[in-house]
């Protein structure tokens, strides 16, 4: 049954969507889960491997949420073989005690909750690989089932890898290599065209310009082809789709005004750009090296940027006039130039190395490819050690998880809880970020388990003992579940999985209707026990924490743009280099940040109102991200050496324009995060005019129009993220932007990037 077939034999225009999609699901883990359940049960009779198949599967299927296509699944399934293994066979041995019990489960689910920091398909996992860990950390100590239990956590593995891999086929999404070579043919088209006629882009490529660059935006981009992951190959993709849309950017707001005498210098360079741009995209594709265009592109750059630097000056002391034989109208358009020739040298290099690892083929800009010569070990411990503090969502979400299952874990090996994993189950599958939601949740689901500890105690009492009626109805009712409890909601969805526990329990031991009430008391005690926790671990999510981050990453950005400012005034190179040492603040800023915005897209909104500050949904955070990788970009490109001190008038305008966007930064985010005693701003957040701001200097050099240039697009980002942060007068030749469209997945694991 294809992508196109049905649910049953239905076709699946007879069904909603949802229920088409949770159906298909639902037919691979009944099917695999009776694979693997019956024969261990009444063939073999070895119930514990029977019951390890079954809820592996359950585990695999049903409570985690790996994104991608079958194929993609069934492949990350696979590698975690392993992990299933030391996970049951470390809770089989900590179950002796309660207290090494209770201390395994704070370690093991502090660890697999962190490690959504590794990208969207460990996030998704990591539920699932959590019951693999209750499971067996639960009475009776029995280390000598311990073969039994992994051979039916090995046999449901494999079973479900081979169901993903061949059940139900899927077309395979967009990879985000295809989207950025796609977006890269068209920086192409730009870049020629721009070569071959001077002047603005028509409306037809700046609409596929902007379409390109809404495509590598990550909301337009599926959870499983993010490059989310921690390694060479993923952050130098992550790296491309930024790049890219920092070249289309440039290109859509190229001035004219080439002016007669270097116009075919700047028509090389763009020409250049046209050229690696292709290559770019056949690297992305067929993996053939940019290398050739790369270094044209660099020639080029090099003989346009002499030309608009000028002679030297005769006097050294006014080495700011060395430009002064070019128009300002020429020089502003070579510095844009300069900076579309920087974004596509940075795109080709980070292709490449996307492609190639760490053996790329093309020169490597300094300072911004810091991870290119780095092994995934310690690229891996840098992702972990960026999240290890209080203000990472993902630290967060760690511990307030890991502190809830621990509890439970207490509760019910001090009170002897029956069946206290359900508890624990209750607790992981019912806590949520924010303590709105999770009390939503927790009632939601109270219900639903009322309703199925009815259903199950009446099923229980009417057919007793006969084990092949609950045999019967065990494949049934697991299709119905898992099919209509993801569509249906929380409630459903606990209601439906009482019965199944109970129908599943009934076959292993002898039924009693007392079960359904123990399955009730569970669900009672674990809800209770997330919901405290909710309320004592940031009880309000990721809300306030992306507010935070964001107003954070807008000072560190204010500092490094007042300190580059004066740096390129001054002629003098910051005491830190541009690269990791120098600017790691703001990276970590930028990280944090990432991943507030990731978590926040799973949250609803916050219940009363738009609380401090403002309302995240309301304004466009992927500008603010956009800024902070403006800012370590820009920065990194202006203080390359040589630097030569401006004249005393081009100084004083570059210092006045660097403090005058600093001090837009600092506005924004204290609108962002207000504190309690933060005056109200009464002024407009933005410059509309920042560059008539101050007078042009006369004879100011190529160095003093890029500053500009880079100034101006930082303050293009904030007016799209001051437009959405407090009410403000309409401006018709402002720019507008809409505001960011609530997603309703699971957060991924790693650093989304604009």
């Amino acid at each position: 049954m294809g992508d196109s077939g049905g649910v049953w034999g239905v076709p699946d225009a007879r069904l909603p969507a949802a229920y088409a999609a949770t159906g298909r699901r639902a037919v691979r883990v009944t099917l695999v889960a009776a694979a693997g359940f019956y024969p261990f049960r009444y063939g073999f009779d070895r119930p514990v491997a029977a019951t390890y198949a079954l809820f592996t599967v359950v585990a695999l299927g049903g409570l985690s949420r790996i994104p991608g296509t079958g194929r993609q699944r069934a492949a990350f399934m696979a590698r975690l073989l392993p992990v299933c293994w030391a996970l049951v066979a470390v809770g089989t041995c900590l179950s002796v005690r309660t207290w090494s019990a209770v201390l395994g489960m704070l370690v093991v689910g502090f660890t697999l909750a962190f490690s959504a920091v590794g990208g969207p398909r460990p996030a998704g996992a990591a539920p699932g690989l959590h019951l693999l860990y209750i499971l067996p950390s639960f009475p009776p100590y029995d280390p000598g089932s311990l073969g039994d239990r992994l051979l039916g956590t090995t046999t449901g593995v494999a079973l479900f890898v081979a169901a993903e891999a061949l059940l139900f086929p899927e077309p395979a999404p967009l990879s985000y290599r295809e989207r950025a070579a796609r977006a890269a043919l068209i920086a192409e088209r730009c870049a020629a065209r721009l070569a071959a006629a001077p002047g603005a882009l028509a409306g037809p490529d700046l609409r596929a310009a902007q379409g390109a660059s809404q495509a590598l935006r990550s909301l337009s981009v599926p959870e499983a082809e993010r490059p989310a992951g921690p390694g060479v190959r993923e952050r130098a993709l992550t790296h491309t789709g930024l790049a890219l849309r920092t070249l289309l950017g440039r290109l859509a707001q190229l001035p004219s005004g080439r002016g007669d005498g270097t116009a075919a210098d700047v028509t090389a360079v763009l020409r250049a750009v046209a050229g690696l741009a292709a290559a770019t995209a056949a690297c992305l594709r067929a993996g053939t090296s940019p290398a050739p265009r790369q270094e044209e592109l660099i020639a080029a750059r090099a003989r346009l940027s002499a030309v608009s630097e000028g002679p030297p000056a005769v006097d050294a002391g006014a080495g700011a006039d060395a430009g002064a034989r070019l128009p300002p109208a020429v020089l502003r358009c070579h510095a844009a130039v300069l900076e579309v020739a920087d974004a596509a040298l940075a795109t080709g290099a980070a292709a490449d190395l996307a492609v190639r690892g760490r053996h790329p083929s093309v020169r490597l800009p300094p300072g911004r490819f810091w991870y290119a010569t780095i092994r995934a070990p310690m690229l891996w411990w840098h992702r972990a050690l960026g999240h290890a503090g209080r203000r990472s969502v993902f630290f967060q979400n760690a511990v307030r998880m890991a502190l809830a299952l621990t509890a439970v874990r207490f509760v019910a090996g001090v009170d002897t809880l029956p069946h206290g994993f359900w508890a624990m189950l209750a607790t992981l599958t019912l806590t949520r970020t924010t303590l709105g939601e999770t009390w939503s949740t927790i009632r939601l689901a109270l219900a639903g388990t009322l309703a199925g500890a009815l259903v199950s105690a009446g099923v229980l009492i009417l057919v007793g003992a006969d084990t092949a009626v609950y045999a019967v109805l065990l494949p049934v009712w697991m299709l119905c579940a898992f099919t209509v409890g993801p569509v249906r909601g929380v409630g459903w969805a606990q209601g439906l999985f009482t019965v199944l526990v109970a129908l599943v329990f009934a076959q292993l031991a002898q039924p009693t209707w007392r079960l359904a009430e123990v399955r009730m008391l569970d669900v009672l005690v674990g809800s209770a026990i997330g919901a405290v926790f909710g309320v004592l671990a940031w009880p309000r999510g990721a809300h306030d924490e992306l507010r935070r981050a964001a107003a954070e990453l807008l000072r560190r950005a204010a500092e490094i743009v007042v300190a580059t400012s004066a740096s390129v005034a001054g002629g003098t190179t910051p005491a830190a280099p541009p690269g990791v040492p120098g600017h790691r603040s703001l990276q970590r800023a930028v990280v944090l940040a990432e991943s507030a915005y990731a978590q926040v897209q799973s949250e609803p909104a916050p219940l009363g109102g738009r609380g401090r500050g403002a309302e995240p949904r309301a304004v466009d955070w992927q500008a603010t991200l956009i800024a902070g990788h403006h800012t370590l970009w820009g920065s990194a490109r202006l203080l390359e050496p040589p630097l030569t001190a401006l004249s005393p008038a081009a100084a004083e305008s570059a210092r006045l324009l660097g403090e005058r966007v600093a001090g837009r930064m600092l506005l924004v985010s204290a609108a962002l995060d207000p504190g309690d005693d933060t005056p109200a701003t009464t002024g407009p957040l933005i410059d509309p005019d920042l560059a008539g701001s101050t007078a042009e200097p006369p004879g100011a050099p190529r160095r003093y129009y890029a500053t500009v240039a880079w100034l101006n697009s930082l303050m293009t980002d904030l007016t799209r993220i001051a437009h959405g942060t407090v009410p403000h007068t309409p401006d018709e030749n402002a720019p507008t932007q809409q505001a960011e469209p609530a997603a309703g997945r699971r957060a991924p694991g790693t650093a989304t990037s604009p």
